[in-house]
């Protein structure tokens, strides 16, 4: 039976940890000082977005609107469209910050400036079980958002799972995810008020940051990141303290990536699998098995399309988009999200399985499959990859993919980029994956012209040369013709410097006849590339790119 209400927090003593800042540790007595100055503070206003980027600051911002009565908002992003949202759904919204409102157009509440006077023995707020404390956000289908209202009860019993199945108490956590961010918002800030941990203030995000991070603060401590800032920071070799625990979570994490993890660290690296609609639900430790052991109380059962999860701290019956294969009551296989599964031509594997096996390759330091809009039934699908290896060409990174996936999903195209578009959770919006592929209208990097311009026209005259004999009967504009075409038309979309020194791939994908009006569509593919598209309508007859070096 659950509690009618729950303590603010569960640390056991005034003088108890909560956090530590450059100056030193905050005692729960000084968090609840702090609580009590900002509560009083606050608006009107019911609904909080809560954007501090020093974690302390955010954790006491929680609590304060947690006192008050108020819901602290944790969207997806703070895109304009995203905030517009907001606030046309809860016009009393305002914004607490630490540092600017970023462009937020939103009442803005600055966090106070200096600590708050410490009177005595301060108690400890008992909060209502029942009482919404937070809305966090997922797309629907329709592409709105859907919001899940969070309880402090059940947030609770989530911290609580948490830190006993991590040994968490007494321990200092230095998180390089944001704390707005669903993982983030359960393993450095809800465990400190809830299983004993305390965070530190910052959020390190390069290799020596990180080293730092964890030095200032004390034994026990543990590093809560993701696959990519674990794989950046051993790339970097550099020293680090030592640890007693690794938590990563947003990305499937190689066996490859946590056994180097652990040797390095000399510290088991755990994983949490979970969800926004749900909160975590299962951990393991990847080196040892594959199998994911449920937290707390939550359960698993069948339904129709696959399994949902209930119990524990999970607010009601919820689907998991998962395909998930049950070893037992308290264990489970994950094989992948159900979108994420991939059939080409016959074929089937996952992007979760083709990411590993690409960031396997020497040399890659990030990189990301997709796939691409849908194609009409027509069109033969084929994957799309995005990818940071500076010391890769294209023609070497395929050779080596061959190597580890079937030929089927070798990715086309296969973009090179200086850094992906990552978020501040470290994912990978779908629409800025999309940006960077050859002929989008948003492009990485530059031409040399501005977007409106990258475009060139050509009519193919019906008097071509290359027509007769091309065939009879039915007249096909040569591809070597297109090529050339594409080559001409170039001129002037170079960067500075550049002259195109060869073809690097060319694929034609339906006849071109006389008389058709093409639209010759340029992007950068990487510094030393440029792509091309060609279009016929809305049809892409032809794809490549040009390959480039500096001016003799």
């Amino acid at each position: 039976m659950r509690q009618a209400s729950c303590p603010l927090t569960d640390l056991p003593a005034p003088d108890s940890i909560i956090a530590w800042l450059p100056a030193g540790p905050v005692t729960r007595n000084q968090f609840l000082a702090d609580v009590h100055q900002l509560a009083g503070q606050l608006p009107d206003g019911r609904h909080v977005l809560n954007i501090c980027h020093n974690r302390y600051h955010f954790l006491v911002g929680l609590a304060a609107a947690i006192v008050c009565g108020k819901v602290s908002l944790l969207p997806s992003s703070l895109t304009p469209n995203t905030v517009a949202r907001l606030r046309h759904d809860t016009p009393d919204v305002f914004c607490l910050h630490d540092a600017s409102l970023e462009d937020i157009d939103l009442p803005g509440v600055p966090f106070p400036a200096g600590r708050a006077p410490v009177e005595g023995i301060l108690a400890v707020p008992e909060i209502p079980a029942e009482q919404v404390v937070a809305h966090v956000f997922t797309s629907g289908s329709t592409g709105a958002a859907l919001i899940h209202r969070k309880t402090w009860g059940c947030l609770v019993i989530n911290a609580l799972s948490e830190s006993e199945r991590l040994g968490a108490r007494g321990c200092a956590l230095v998180g390089t995810v944001p704390p707005q961010h669903m993982y983030g918002f359960e393993s450095t800030v809800l465990i400190c008020l809830h299983g004993g941990a305390a965070c530190w203030s910052g959020r390190p995000f390069y290799p020596a940051d990180i080293s730092a991070a964890l030095d200032a603060v004390p034994p026990p401590r543990a590093l809560v990141t993701t696959p990519f800032h674990l794989r950046t920071l051993l790339e970097a070799g550099l020293p680090l303290p030592p640890v007693d625990f690794l938590l990563s979570a947003t990305a499937p994490l190689s066996e490859e990536l946590a056994a180097r993890a652990e040797a390095a660290c000399g510290a088991p690296l755990l994983e949490i699998y979970g969800c926004t609609e749900t909160g975590q639900l299962a951990s393991r430790r990847s080196t040892q098995t594959r199998a994911w052991q449920l937290l707390g109380e939550v359960t698993l059962c069948a339904t129709e399309t696959g399994y949902a999860a209930r119990g524990g701290h999970v607010e009601s019956i919820v689907p998991i988009s998962d395909v998930i294969e049950r070893v037992d009551e308290r264990h489970f296989l994950l094989h992948g999200r159900n979108a994420d599964q991939v059939n080409i031509a016959g074929k089937r594997t996952s992007l979760a399985y083709l990411n590993q096996q690409l960031l396997a390759v020497p040399g890659v330091t990030d990189g990301v499959f997709f796939m691409p809009d849908a194609e009409p039934d027509d069109h033969a699908t084929r994957l799309c990859a995005c990818v940071v290896a500076p010391g890769h060409t294209r023609q070497s990174l395929l050779a080596a993919l061959r190597s580890r996936i079937d030929t089927a999903f070798l990715p086309r195209p296969l973009v090179f980029v200086e850094r992906l578009p990552r978020n501040a959770a470290s994912k990978l919006p779908r629409a800025d994956l999309l940006a960077l592929l050859p002929g989008a209208t948003a492009v990485a990097g530059n031409t040399g012209a501005p977007a409106g311009e990258r475009e060139r026209h050509w009519c193919v005259p019906a008097a071509h040369p290359a027509f007769p004999g091309h065939f009879p009967g039915r007249p096909i504009l040569p591809g070597v013709v297109l090529i050339d075409q594409a080559l001409q038309l170039a001129d002037g979309l170079l960067p500075a410097g550049c002259v195109i020194r060869g073809l690097g791939n060319a694929k034609f994908f339906e006849p071109v006849g006389p008389g058709t009006p093409l639209v010759f569509d340029y992007a950068p593919a990487s510094p030393k590339a440029l792509a091309f598209a060609v279009r016929a309508g809305d049809r892409v007859v032809a794809s490549g790119s040009f390959t480039l070096g500096p001016q003799p």
